[in-house]
C-alpha cells in the first residue's frame, strides 16, 4: 500500500508541474494541495492498517472500516479547508489533481 502512496506522490507533482506550466503558480499550488488532499489520507490510513496489522495477528473488518471513514472524512476536511481559505484557488487544477491522484492506482494494476 506504500507503493500506492508513492505513485500518488509522483503523480501529483507530474499534474502540479504540468499545470504550473500551463497556468502559472497558483495553479500550480492548487493542484499540489489537491494532490496532497488524497495522497495525505491514504498515506495515514496505510500506516495505520501496517500498524495494526503487526500489532494484532489478525484485523477485524470494524478496523478496516473505521481508517477508512476517518481517511473520507479528512479527505472532505482538506478539501473544505483548501477551497474556504485559498482565495486564489485555481479549480480546474485541483480536482484534476485531486482525480489523477486518486485514480492513480491503476497504474499498479498494469505493473505486473
Amino acid at each position: 500500500m506504500l507503493r500506492l502512496v508513492a505513485i500518488q506522490i509522483t503523480a501529483t507533482i507530474a499534474v502540479a508541474l504540468l499545470a504550473g506550466v500551463w497556468s502559472g503558480i497558483n495553479a500550480f499550488s492548487s493542484a499540489l494541495l489537491g494532490g496532497l488532499c488524497c495522497v495525505v489520507p491514504n498515506g495515514l490510513f496505510a500506516m495505520y492498517l501496517n500498524h495494526r496489522a503487526k500489532k494484532l495477528e489478525t484485523m477485524s473488518p470494524r478496523t478496516f472500516f473505521f481508517g477508512e471513514f476517518a481517511k473520507i472524512a479528512l479527505t472532505v476536511a482538506l478539501l473544505g479547508a483548501i477551497a474556504y481559505w485559498y482565495r486564489d484557488l485555481h479549480w480546474l487544477a485541483m480536482l484534476l489533481a485531486f482525480f489523477v491522484a486518486l485514480k492513480s492506482y491503476a497504474v499498479m494494476l498494469f505493473r505486473h
